[in-house]
């Protein structure tokens, strides 16, 4: 039987590449200009902590139902700085997501702190309480659950086992500006949460970005100390009160950010619509669909996770994901961010050649961790991943649909 599939030599589902994205626009170039037409006329050079940043700040705290944000200059700083405002002693355990950016995880080792990855639950890239209860010992004293691919963490749970332990819990938000969960925000559950404003999320800052955010006053205080090198804010001190680095958003990335937004609930209702749409018309196929995601959640599909099952179909992820990049689409047959895997954790590669924080003599655990991660080896192992944006049409949502189908039907076994 001759196969139809464009990786054949057949027709494919499209011939055109799907749309770009086109994020920036002409309101934040306005908003930019405006920025430096400001310096031009006054003579003064834009900076970090003016009018542009305060108003960013403010907007982003009313986005998530009020309380505090300070921009920082990137995702990962947003993480180092919320963890920085918890000021944890060093050699405290911070439990970690199997999967994640290694900006997720290397903050904690960064503060002397070790890092405890723990694995997924069985049906997401998303860390779970049941995964992260076995790993807390005395020395715990934080839990960082990130939203992996705009799909909300089952928060409760981690919660009511954090309040059992006296833990802190921080929410890495990167991939999910605007998910919900049981009706709320994420970001808006833990003690703190960290953002990425950077150009590839769902709302930006121009190239790097990020917001610390809490509902915590005296921790939003602490934070906006630490990320500007230990600066008195809100203290009579007479000069720096905590060690920190300058991690400063700019007044001119803050300008974009508030132009962006006033974007951003309809880049969410858009992703939306995209991925419920393909989540929809995959809800019966035996061998492809969207990944299972936390009954309750809104998710805001950073990208689509597609479950493969692999038992059904007569090819391997890797040509099957061949298939459909021929068929049209834009695929990453697996989404490897299994940040302890990497030589920096082995090697335990932070400060040196020294191992620290694990070789500490005060440390009393394990000196060369192997986490146990066969769940995020497996979910790795089964899904690939489909880019998806807010630009996309009904057309271009159809087509994702039709390429999956086809390919599925194709190799069924």
């Amino acid at each position: 039987m001759q196969s139809n599939l464009a990786i054949d030599g057949g027709r494919p589902v499209r011939s055109e590449p799907m749309p770009v994205r086109g994020l920036i626009g002409e309101d934040e170039r306005a908003a930019a200009t405006a920025v430096f037409d400001e310096a031009i006329r006054t003579g003064v050079a834009s900076g970090y902590g003016g009018p542009y940043e305060d108003a960013y700040e403010k907007a982003f705290a009313a986005f998530l139902g009020g309380g505090f944000a300070d921009g920082v200059n990137s995702g990962t700083n947003a993480v180092y700085c919320a963890l920085g405002g918890l000021q944890l002693d060093v050699l405290s355990e911070v439990i970690c997501p199997a999967i994640t950016d290694p900006g997720g995880i290397m903050p904690v080792a960064l503060l002397g702190c070790v890092p405890v990855p723990a694995d997924t639950d069985p049906h997401s890239f998303n860390i779970g309480a049941e995964q992260i209860a076995p790993l807390i010992t005395p020395r715990t004293r934080a839990v960082i659950v990130a939203h992996m691919c705009g799909e909300p963490v089952d928060m409760e749970p981690v919660l009511e086992l954090a309040r059992k332990h006296d833990l802190y819990v921080i929410e890495d938000c990167a991939q999910a500006h605007g998910a919900r969960y049981r009706g709320n925000l994420v970001g808006t559950f833990g003690d703190v949460a960290a953002f990425s404003t950077m150009f590839g999320k769902h709302h930006c800052t121009g190239g790097q970005g990020g917001v610390v955010y809490t509902q915590d006053e005296d921790l939003y205080w602490r934070v906006k100390r630490f990320a500007d090198r230990g600066k008195p804010f809100h203290t009579d001190a007479p000069g720096n009160v905590v060690a920190g680095l300058n991690c400063n958003l700019t007044d001119l990335a803050a300008a974009i950010g508030s132009v962006q937004l006033r974007k951003l609930p309809r880049i969410i209702a858009r992703r939306r619509d995209v991925g419920e749409t393909v989540k929809a018309a995959l809800s019966d196929n035996p061998i492809v669909s969207v990944g299972r995601q936390v009954p309750e959640t809104e998710c805001v599909y950073w990208f689509l996770r597609i479950k493969l099952e692999t038992g059904r179909v007569t090819v391997d992820k890797e040509r099957f994901c061949a298939a459909l990049a021929a068929e049209g689409l834009p695929v990453t047959p697996s989404y490897d961010a299994i940040s302890c895997d990497r030589p920096w954790f082995r090697n335990r590669a932070v400060f040196g050649r020294s191992g620290f924080p694990w070789t500490a003599a005060e440390y009393a655990g394990p000196r060369e961790p192997r986490p146990d991660l066969a769940n995020a080896r497996k979910a790795v192992a089964g899904h690939f991943n489909v880019a998806v944006h807010e630009n996309y049409t009904k057309r271009d949502t159809r087509d994702i649909v039709d390429a999956l189908t086809k390919v599925a039907d194709a190799y069924a076994a």
